[in-house]
């Protein structure tokens, strides 16, 4: 599966973007989507991911109750909803799969798409 995001800007502190990663292909049940984000000079962390399957959410500590990730089946998209964006918020976001929500490590994740960069000031 290919995996293009989009959806990234320049918002002011406190603003709302909402990224869009569209699949090639439908994913089967057992599979994760996950949202990741790598800032200058840091290493990717794990964002957001969501089962396929039943639809289960982890989010990452530092997002919770701001970020909602989300999917459209038919449209095979998977979303990020970012509001209450803050200047430590500013990376470059990725979506990914793999097999199994069992992690939120990005080294545990595929099929990356390009990344969409996410400014926050």
């Amino acid at each position: 599966v290919q995996l293009v995001e989009s959806g990234g800007g320049s918002v002011q502190t406190g603003g709302s973007l909402r990224l869009s990663c569209l699949a090639s292909n439908s994913l089967p049940n057992n599979y994760c989507m996950g949202w990741f984000r790598q800032a200058p000079g840091k290493e990717r962390e794990g964002v957001a991911n969501l089962d396929n399957g039943d639809g289960n959410t982890v989010y990452a500590d530092s997002v919770k109750g701001r970020f909602t990730i989300s999917k459209d089946n038919a449209k095979n998209t998977l979303y990020l909803q970012m509001n209450s964006l803050k200047a430590e918020d500013t990376a470059m976001y990725y979506c990914a799969t793999r097999r199994y929500c069992t992690t939120i490590s990005p080294a545990a994740f595929g099929n990356w798409g390009q990344g969409t960069q996410v400014t926050v000031s």
